[in-house]
């Protein structure tokens, strides 16, 4: 038996430190040149043979031309190379779930189905294995969300390079979200269109669009009722569900409407309507059909990805990779992210270069995943591009990042700090190839 419990508690002991080698990388302590790049600013510019100037965690200089500070400097040559700013994953289970498998690595989701006052980054785990196979692939950041059958709670951005979740906080709670009911009939065990399972005794469909109408409705009428109550300077008792809104009605936080179809994407709008919040629709498959809707009521979208199969069975084949396009060309402000659970993100980048090929151009593209995504979140005066004053949030790529092709990240910096690009992924094949000597066969 002691025999069984010593090797049940290595196999703990290899997956609980399993990349305990990657460190978070410790602060800027003197100036770093890139000089002799292709660099993407992020906004459409590019700058060829390029030089960046790091101060302090900051982008201090940024052009072509530029000379090489003398002294205690560290440069790097990027010939050849590719600069661009690190992509933004807008939402993300990354540091919440880390096996769905294994319940006890499971912290995406509360009990309930309204809970504003549930707060994403407390719950966050800086140690995800999850984390550095993101990094690798140029994403820096990520927006963490809580998942719901409702108002699941509030969301925050996390730099990827961290020792704790209050090192990793880059925004705290900047967006409470919402998923919408579905308003759609769906096929059901009873045979027709319904809303659910049901056996040879079971009564008639309900109708899910009025059941959907009416949960909105009660979202409508939590807030409601919230917003009375902090209008109330005379409150003897602290709700903390209500004062958990007091961001959305103040507007210093944004509700994340979950909404994939064009139902529910209307009724996301009316909470811009009915309460004043901004609006950020998260999915959006149909919201190429309402644009110039999302443009008269400001409303950003996330859309979920590219690379997918469309919503409706009457969609066009490729509609899921026009959508940014036309988005972009309707002058509304959106952003790509990668919601697939088999790569848990890190194909976002891919999902925006697909999108260069149905509409966008390849800058375009960039921007949906960099500056675009960082004004959608709030942070674009930190992160987002290559500009004066930034945070030196920088991936170096020897070919083109939103080409799998070709993407090859070298290196990459988060506020000015070198981090390591090592991750399990990365251990694992260098593990197998000496083992089975596969670098000599090639």
């Amino acid at each position: 038996m002691k025999k069984y419990f010593i090797i049940l508690l290595s196999l703990f002991c290899t997956q609980a430190f399993g990349q305990a080698n990657v460190l978070p990388a410790k602060d800027q302590t003197k100036l770093v040149v890139i000089k002799n790049a292709t660099i993407h600013v992020g906004n459409g510019q590019v700058i060829e043979n390029g030089t960046i100037i790091i101060n302090k965690g900051k982008i201090e200089k940024i052009g072509a031309n530029l000379a090489i500070p003398v002294g205690d400097v560290h440069v790097t040559d990027a010939s050849g190379k590719h600069v661009y700013p690190g992509i933004i994953l807008p939402t993300s289970k990354t540091g919440l779930l880390e096996t769905g498998s294994i319940r006890a690595s499971n912290d995406v989701r509360e009990i309930g189905d309204i809970n504003p006052n549930v707060r994403s980054i407390v719950a966050y785990n800086s140690d995800s294995k999850v984390i550095n196979t993101l990094r690798s692939n140029g994403i820096l950041f990520a927006n963490v969300v809580p998942q719901g059958s409702l108002l699941a709670g509030s969301s925050s951005v996390v730099q990827l390079d961290a020792w704790s979740y209050q090192d990793a906080a880059y925004q705290t709670d900047g967006g409470m979200h919402l998923y919408l009911p579905s308003l759609m009939a769906r096929p059901s065990f009873r045979g027709g269109m319904g809303g659910g399972r049901g056996g040879p005794n079971a009564g008639p469909a309900a109708d899910p669009v009025k059941e959907g109408l009416e949960t909105i409705e009660k979202v409508k009428t939590f807030f409601n009722e919230a917003k009375a109550y902090l209008a109330n300077p005379a409150k003897t008792e602290t709700n903390l569900k209500f004062e958990a809104a007091k961001k959305l009605f103040d507007k210093k936080q944004k509700l994340y409407v979950h909404a994939q179809t064009e139902r529910q994407i209307l009724a996301a709008v009316d909470f811009v309507k009915e309460f004043g919040f901004e609006v950020v629709i998260v999915g959006g498959s149909e919201s190429y059909k309402v644009t110039d809707l999302l443009k008269k009521y400001n409303v950003s979208v996330i859309l979920s990805q590219a690379h997918r199969l469309p919503t409706m069975k009457d969609d066009d084949v490729d509609q899921p990779y026009k959508t940014a396009a036309a988005l972009h060309k309707a002058g509304v402000l959106y952003t790509i992210t990668d919601e697939d659970d088999h790569n848990r993100g890190r194909n976002v980048i891919f999902n925006a270069g697909t999108t260069a090929a149905y509409g966008l151009n390849k800058e375009e593209a960039l921007q949906a995943i960099t500056l675009n995504a960082a004004k959608v979140l709030g942070i674009a005066d930190k992160t987002g591009s290559l500009e004066v004053g930034k945070d030196a949030n920088i991936v170096i790529s020897s070919g083109d990042l939103l080409d799998m092709r070709t993407s090859n990240v070298t290196e990459a910096f988060i506020q000015g700090r070198k981090i390591d690009l090592d991750n399990k992924q990365k251990q694992l094949n260098s593990r197998y190839e000496e083992k089975y000597e596969l670098k000599k066969a090639f």
